[in-house]
C-alpha cells in the first residue's frame, strides 16, 4: 500500500525521499506549477522563499549547526541538496537557492518508488503525511481548520540586488571576528548616514495586509521596519551591528549592513536581516540610503506573507501523529516547528515513525537530550501558549557542566548518541 505525502516542500521531501529509497511506493502531490502560493514562483521542489541561510552550521556550538548534523546522520536529503549547493557564508551554511531546489527535484523524480501527482489536494486524506507548510492552499486549510483549528503569524523576506550594482568603493569584505574566509560584504555606515537611513525607514509606507495584526509578528522573521521602531540603536545592537567587523583600516563603523551571496556564480546578494514589509518603490528607495547600494539593481523585494500553523500540543502526538486520525500525520511549519532546517527534520521523522509503523515496530521518540526528540516532544507538550519554535539550548534536557563551551560539546556528544540509538531501533 503506497504513502500518500501532500507537498513537495523540505517536509514533504524529506519524507518521501526517505519511504521511496527504501522500497515504500510513494505518491507526491504537488499542486505547482499548476497553481503557486504569493511567495512562491519556481516549479521546483523544496523552493527557498525567506533567505538562502540555513543557519549556523558549528555542530557543537550551536542548536542548529547539531540538528544538522543529526539529519546528516539519519540521511537526510535536505542536507545532501545544501551540501551540492553550497556557497560561501563563514560559519553558516547557505545556498544557491536554485541548484537546491533543482537538487532535490531530481533526486525526487529519479526515485522509482516515487510518483509525483500534479495537482491541488482540497481535502485531507484519510492516512499519510500532509507537508504543505505555512502556506497551505485556502481549500486544503479550510478543510484542516474545520478539523484540527489552526493559528497563524506573519514574517517577511529580505530584498536581493545584482552584484555588478554594488558600489564597491563603500564596501569591505570580511567575516565577522574572521570566522570564514571573506564570505560577506559589509556596506558600512557612518553616525550621519545611519540617522537618515533609520528616519527614512521609519517614514516609509508599507504595503497592507488586511488581516496584520502587530502581535503576530514572529520574532524570527522581524521586519526590519519594526525592529527599528522600538528605538533608534535597535539595529545597530541587531541587523546592523558593526562589532567584531574591521574595516582594514583599525577603524570600525558606525553601523554595518552585511551581504550575502544568493547563488554560486556571486552575481545575486541577498540584504541580511533586511526583511521587510515596505512597497517595492519605498524598498529601493530607503535602502539606496546605504552608501554602497545607491545604485543598487534590486533583483527581488522583500514580501510579507501569512503563516498558518496547528495549535500542535492539542491535536498531534510527538510522532506528528494526529490524535484524533490514526494513520494521518502532519510535518513541517505547519506542525509549530519554525525554520528550514526543523522543517527537513518533522518531514524525516515523521516517515521514519511511518516506517517503523509499517514493519511492526513501536513508536520511538528520540529522548530530549537531541534536537530531534526535543522539538519532537515540544510540539506535544502540554502548553496554552503555544507558540512556533526552532532549534535551541532551551529545549534541550539540562546538562550540569559549568564551563559553556564544555557543556555543548558534551551536549553535541549526548545528542548524536541519541540518534545513533534511534537508528538503531528503526533499523535505517
Amino acid at each position: 500500500m503506497s504513502v500518500r505525502i501532500v507537498g513537495a516542500g523540505l517536509a514533504g521531501c524529506e519524507a518521501a525521499y526517505f519511504l521511496g529509497s527504501r522500497g515504500v511506493d510513494v505518491e507526491l502531490f504537488e499542486m505547482k506549477p499548476l497553481r503557486f502560493t504569493p511567495a512562491h514562483s519556481s516549479a521546483d521542489f523544496c523552493e527557498l522563499v525567506c533567505s538562502n541561510s540555513l543557519k549556523s552550521d558549528d555542530v557543537y556550538g550551536n542548536a542548529c549547526g547539531l540538528l544538522k548534523e543529526e539529519l546528516r546522520r539519519l540521511g537526510s536529503l535536505t542536507m545532501r541538496a545544501a551540501e551540492a549547493s553550497r556557497v560561501p557564508a563563514g560559519g553558516a551554511l547557505a545556498v544557491d537557492r536554485e541548484k537546491f531546489s533543482a537538487y532535490v527535484t531530481e533526486n525526487i523524480r529519479a526515485c522509482e518508488h516515487i510518483t509525483v501527482v500534479c495537482g491541488e489536494v482540497c481535502a485531507l486524506p484519510q492516512a499519510g503525511i500532509v507537508a504543505t507548510g505555512p502556506l497551505t492552499s485556502d481549500a486544503l486549510m479550510q478543510d484542516i481548520e474545520a478539523k484540527f483549528g489552526s493559528q497563524h503569524f506573519f514574517d517577511a523576506s529580505a530584498p536581493i540586488v545584482s552584484a555588478e550594482s554594488i558600489d564597491f568603493e563603500h564596501v569591505f569584505t570580511a567575516d565577522r571576528y574572521g570566522n570564514g574566509t571573506g564570505d560577506y560584504l559589509n556596506c558600512p555606515l557612518t553616525k550621519e548616514e545611519y540617522e537618515i537611513f533609520v528616519r527614512e525607514l521609519l517614514g516609509a509606507e508599507r504595503a497592507k495586509l488586511h488581516t496584520f495584526e502587530k502581535n503576530e509578528i514572529f520574532e524570527g522573521c522581524m521586519p526590519v521596519e519594526v525592529m527599528a521602531a522600538r528605538g533608534k540603536d535597535t539595529l545597530r545592537f541587531g541587523t546592523f551591528k558593526p562589532v567584531g567587523l574591521s574595516c582594514g583600516d583599525g577603524k570600525h563603523p558606525y553601523a554595518v549592513l552585511q551581504l550575502r551571496k544568493e547563488n554560486a556564480e556571486g552575481t545575486m546578494y541577498g540584504l541580511v536581516g533586511c526583511q521587510t514589509n515596505l512597497k517595492f518603490g519605498e524598498q529601493k528607495r530607503v535602502f539606496s540610503l546605504i552608501p554602497a547600494l545607491r545604485n543598487a539593481e534590486f533583483l527581488r523585494y522583500g514580501v510579507m506573507h501569512r503563516n498558518s500553523y496547528l495549535n500542535a500540543p492539542e491535536v498531534l502526538n510527538a510522532d506528528f501523529s494526529a490524535k484524533s486520525q490514526h494513520g494521518l500525520y502532519f510535518a513541517g511549519q505547519i506542525t509549530g516547528v519554525e525554520g528550514y532546517v526543523e522543517s527537513a527534520m518533522s518531514g524525516l521523522l515523521a516517515a521514519i515513525h511511518v516506517w517503523n509503523e509499517r514493519n511492526g515496530r513501536g513508536v520511538y521518540i528520540p529522548e530530549d537530550t537531541s534536537v530531534c526528540g526535543a522539538l519532537s516532544r515540544y510540539i506535544a507538550a502540554p502548553n496554552k501558549h503555544f507558540e512556533p519554535m526552532n532549534a535551541n539550548y532551551g529545549i534541550l534536557r539540562p546538562l550540569d557542566v559549568r564551563d559553556k563551551k564544555e557543556k555543548r560539546r558534551q551536549m553535541a556528544e549526548r545528542a548524536l548518541g541519541e540518534i545513533e540509538k534511534f537508528k538503531t531501533y528503526s533499523e535505517i
